[in-house]
């Protein structure tokens, strides 16, 4: 029984060492491609938000606003309660001030 355990248990640990690195190898390659992935589109957010957030035309001021605000905000007990800021925003949005 002790040689059948030396030689044949030697060699299902080359079988999983190998099995192990083919799986992790793996795992890699995908973690990188989900990054390159994540990269890219990181990249046009923040071009499109550049892009929106250069141009301020008459009227639309309130827009940015409401968009940079935390409309659903999370259910933390951490965090400030925004509910009055997005509805008073949301209000100027609807009905700008005229002046």
């Amino acid at each position: 029984k002790q040689w059948y355990q030396a030689e044949y248990g030697e060699v299902t640990r080359a079988e999983w060492k190998a099995e192990a690195a083919k799986e992790l190898e793996s795992w890699h390659s995908k973690q990188n491609e989900v990054l390159t992935k994540t990269k890219a589109a990181n990249r046009e957010a923040q071009e499109a938000f550049l892009c929106e957030s250069g141009e301020t035309k008459e009227g639309q001021q309130w827009r940015k606003s409401v968009n940079s605000a935390i409309l659903k905000p999370k259910n933390n007990k951490n965090c400030k309660d925004t509910g009055r800021m997005v509805s008073i925003f949301l209000q100027l949005k609807q009905n700008p001030l005229v002046r």
